[in-house]
């Protein structure tokens, strides 16, 4: 192609270029404009998320602690108007806590971005909002700043707050019912073992101590008690203290105190338990003094139940106030209710034991009198004198009038007394015989009276007395006249009003019996010289019989020589038929200072000498037959002294057993003994 061709080539394509140039330039051109569109669109779009965000937003300049730009919300969160805001600096906004502000900015400009919910936001009120803080870097015309999207939590740390606290109450209550759960079976596991100590311990003190043992497992306490209601006499009696726990000072087991007026009081009225949660605070009857001087600050009572009605009250103190809740108090009724049936049994249990014991009591007694050889089977003689004290017997015996036996040792006392037993309307019921002359004087009361287990040194159980040995039938107290001063008060008691108390114990009891006593003492002297009371001895001489000495009858000593010759012979297995002249006379001159005793014996030896059928006084006849017996005789006690030494000597000084002096004089070894030393009596060696 020519030059000119190609000029004329480009000539032609010239104007197409320029359109394709113009073409592109408005094309650029449309581009822009639907740029700068699409940026007005877009600015917009951002400003109206901007302003109608839920979220406070916040555009700052930390360097110049400014607040460049807020939405809508921020200022209604915090309260400001947009141009009051922006006059502010943030410090403002976060008066207390820039330093942790500013270290957030930090690491949101090191890391590009952050976020926090542990600041928070005064507003213009004052008020402080908890927020959530999630921050950007932007940057605003050459300077970097921070864009901040801020949301009030405060709702939701209501929420956090009210579940960590429902969360910490479940978890009290899953604690709570656990711990209930844990005591519940804790407390049926003790219940269980108090049933099996029921059934185990019949005793009180085995089954009070097996009972505070289980309750320590489930209840603290620094004292417990049982009491019993006695409503007859309208008192409460301790029935039982937990060991160790009865200080001195403090009511022992079996006192008693009336239930008008007690702390106990509205528990066996009302029947329902009672809670004292510090008795230094409150109002206290004269009991609660007491137990709050010995250092008890609290206690709870609850009532024990049978059939119905209260029979007593399970007790336990602590020292420590507030110690015990209803809840406690509910325990303690299931705990009762066991154990009043257990005491139910217990005393039922008691009682079958008391009456047991009495009855070997009475066995042991009766055992021990049937062994003993009466000096009597029956009244032996015909004499006025006799036959007038008979009369007197049989005109006393129908009576419950108290009788005083006057006599001589040996006249036969007890078998006076033992007549006037049989012919009264207590004949089926016991006769108990107490020699008081036999007793040591420190175990005469013990005898009479009886004693409770620990009561003294020796005391390994509880021994029923005599007097209520005999309770419904009679009592024969022997040589009354040599009872101790200090114990006639006591059986004076007995006598007028009916009761006592063992010793070593504090519950009364009441006996129905009928007393007769003997003495061979002068008790009218004796009480002027102060040495028996004179109350007693007028309460005990209202009906005296005096029996007559054997020497004041001797018309009825035949009769009774043939009665002790056949009797002695018949135990003896010797026939004795005849009796001579001489030993008769002998036998009737004697004096017989031991009386019909003194005459048994005597008979009793000489059926022991006798070889044949012809009865043989032995040595017997020349020391005491004829004159020459005279200056022997001066005084009773001198012959009473000689013919036990006699005795003694003939047994080889044996005094008890079957050979022994006792059994030939008709006396129980401790009486014989007794004898022995009130007249000086000892073995040369």
């Amino acid at each position: 192609m020519s030059h000119e061709a190609e000029l004329n080539g480009d000539s032609v394509r010239e104007p197409a270029v320029l359109r394709a140039r113009v073409a592109a330039l408005e094309q650029a051109q449309a581009e822009r404009m639907r740029a700068e569109s699409a940026g007005r669109d877009l600015e917009e779009r951002y400003r109206k998320i901007f302003e109608h965000s839920n979220d406070a937003i916040f555009v700052i300049d930390p360097e110049a602690d400014r607040i460049l730009d807020v939405n809508p919300k921020a200022c209604g969160m915090l309260g400001y108007p947009r141009e009051e805001l922006l006059s502010i600096p943030v410090s403002a906004v976060h008066p207390g806590e820039m330093p942790a502000l500013l270290a957030f900015a930090r690491s949101v400009f090191e890391k590009g971005s952050g976020w926090t919910n542990e600041l928070t936001c005064q507003t213009k009120a004052a008020q402080t909002l908890p927020a959530e803080i999630s921050a950007s870097v932007i940057d605003m015309g050459g300077r970097t700043c921070l864009i901040a999207l801020v949301r009030d939590i405060s709702d939701r740390k209501r929420l956090e707050a009210a579940l960590e606290r429902y969360a910490a109450h479940l978890e009290a209550v899953v604690e709570e019912r656990t711990a209930r759960l844990r005591r519940s079976e804790e407390q049926r596991r003790v219940l269980l073992e108090i049933n099996n100590a029921i059934v185990a311990n019949l005793e009180r003190e085995a089954l009070f101590a097996a009972l505070t043992e289980a309750l320590r497992q489930v209840l603290a306490f620094d004292r417990a008690s049982l009491t019993l209601y006695d409503p007859l006499r309208d008192v409460i009696r301790v029935y039982a203290l937990a060991e160790g726990s009865a200080p001195e000072g403090l009511v022992p087991v079996g006192t008693e105190f009336p239930r008008q007026g007690s702390h106990l009081q509205s528990v066996l009225d009302e029947m329902r338990p009672l809670v004292r949660p510090d008795l230094e605070k409150e109002l206290r009857v004269a009991l609660e003094d007491r137990l709050l001087q010995e250092g008890i600050r609290s206690y709870v009572v609850v009532p024990l139940m049978a059939k119905g009605r209260a029979i007593g009250t399970l007790n336990v103190g602590s020292r420590v106030p507030d110690r015990y809740s209803e809840e406690d108090a509910e325990f303690l009724m299931r705990v009762a209710t066991q154990v009043a049936l257990a005491i139910e049994n217990m005393l039922a249990y008691e009682e079958i034991g008391g009456l047991k014991a009495r009855l070997q009591e009475e066995n042991i007694y009766l055992q021990e009198e049937i062994k003993t050889d009466y000096n009597f089977e029956e009244i032996i003689g015909e004499s006025g004198t006799l036959k007038k004290m008979l009369r007197a017997v049989e005109s006393v015996a129908k009576t419950d009038a108290t009788v005083l036996l006057l006599g001589e040792t040996g006249t036969g006392k007890e078998l006076i007394a033992r007549a006037i037993h049989h012919l009264s309307p207590r004949m089926h019921r016991t006769l108990v015989k107490v020699n008081c002359a036999a007793l040591p004087a420190g175990l005469i009361e013990s005898e009479l009276f009886g004693h409770e287990k620990g009561a003294f040194t020796g005391a390994l159980a509880r021994k029923i007395g005599r007097f209520e040995l005999a309770d419904g039938g009679t009592i024969f107290l022997d040589e009354i006249g040599d009872l101790p001063l200090e114990l006639q008060a006591k059986l004076l008691r007995v006598l007028q009003e009916g009761e006592f108390e063992r010793v070593g114990g504090s519950p009364t009891i009441k006996v129905d019996v009928r007393v007769i006593a003997a003495t061979n003492r002068d008790l009218e002297k004796a009480t002027q010289e102060g040495r028996f009371r004179p109350d007693l001895y007028y309460r005990l001489n209202v009906f005296p019989i005096r029996l007559p000495p054997l020497r004041q009858r001797r018309e009825d000593i035949p009769l009774l020589v043939r009665y002790f010759v056949m009797k002695c012979g018949t135990k003896l297995g010797k026939r004795i038929e005849t009796i001579p002249q001489k030993a008769m006379h002998a036998l009737m001159a004697y004096p017989w200072p031991g009386n019909v005793r003194e005459m048994e014996n005597v008979i009793e030896r000489a059926v022991i000498l006798s070889q044949g059928s012809q009865l043989e006084l032995g040595e017997w006849l020349p020391r005491f037959a004829g004159s020459g017996h005279g200056e022997r005789l001066a005084t009773l006690e001198a012959l009473e002294r000689d013919h036990i030494v006699r005795t003694l000597e003939l047994t080889g000084w044996r005094v008890s057993g079957e050979t022994g002096a006792a059994k030939l004089l008709g006396l129980k070894p401790t009486t014989l003994e007794a004898r022995m030393k009130k007249l000086g009596i000892q073995r040369k060696r």
